[in-house]
Parts: C-alpha cells; structure tokens; sequence
C-alpha cells in the first residue's frame, strides 16, 4: 500500500504552491475505507496565512467526515537530504487529529524513508486534557 501512498503523495507534492519558498511538500492519508486523501502545501505571501500539506491532508479527510479512527497510515515526502521532518505546527494537529499508534511513512525524492508512530513526534504534547482546568 506504500506505493499507492507514495504515487499519491507525490503527485500532491507537484501540485503544491511555493512561489516563495520553493519548497514542495506532499502528503497521502491512507484511510479505513481504502481511499487516499492527499494535500500539497501552499503559500501565501502572508506567510502565516500558509498550510503545510500535512494539515491540508487532515483537514480535508476531516472535512469529507472521516475522523482520527479512520486514519491507518500517513506519508509525508519533500526534496529535502535524508526523510522529511514536519513541522511542530503539524506535530499538534497530528497529536490531535491521528491516533497515537498510527505509522508516518517520512520519505523523500530520492526514495529514503523512516516510520514513526504519531506519539513519537512530540513530547509532552499539549492536548485537550489541558484544557480541563481553564478558568
């Protein structure tokens, strides 16, 4: 399934939006179901109005219903050296968004790749628990 993962992802990565960066990024969700719903990052000359295609991924296959059960697997790939590293941006919505034990394939062009679970990103992670004690 990697392979249908990675053609997806890839094909996201092409379709991304970098004007400024020039910095491609694509991402494949692979869902219960069996489909896959991929995202591009894309920018905006107001950089903090940009998305990373890891969240354009989520939100989309949250905004067509599924949810973090319906998650099974994720594949994040960009030209970088050695396997992609999201950003701590995403890391939250991940935390949030996909379930702990869920496998992130990090890859890049030149085929190198790490699995991690999402749990493994972020540390000490600030989560919907801490918000229980707001005033």
């Amino acid at each position: 399934m990697d392979d249908k993962l990675y053609e997806a992802a890839l094909k996201a990565y092409h379709n991304a939006y970098t004007p400024y960066s020039k910095f491609n990024v694509g991402t494949a969700l692979l869902l219960a179901d069996g489909k896959i719903v991929s995202g591009s990052n894309i920018e905006n000359a107001s950089y903090g109005l940009s998305n990373c295609a890891e969240r354009s991924a989520l939100f989309a296959a949250y905004s067509q219903g599924y949810r973090k059960q319906d998650i099974k697997r994720m594949l994040v790939i960009g030209s970088t050296d050695r396997p992609i590293s999201p950003c701590g941006a995403c890391r939250q919505v991940m935390n949030e968004l996909i379930d702990p034990e869920v496998e992130v394939v990090l890859t890049n062009l030149h085929g190198d790749k790490k699995i991690m679970k999402v749990r493994e990103f972020l540390p000490y992670v600030f989560s919907d628990g801490d918000l229980d004690g707001r005033v």
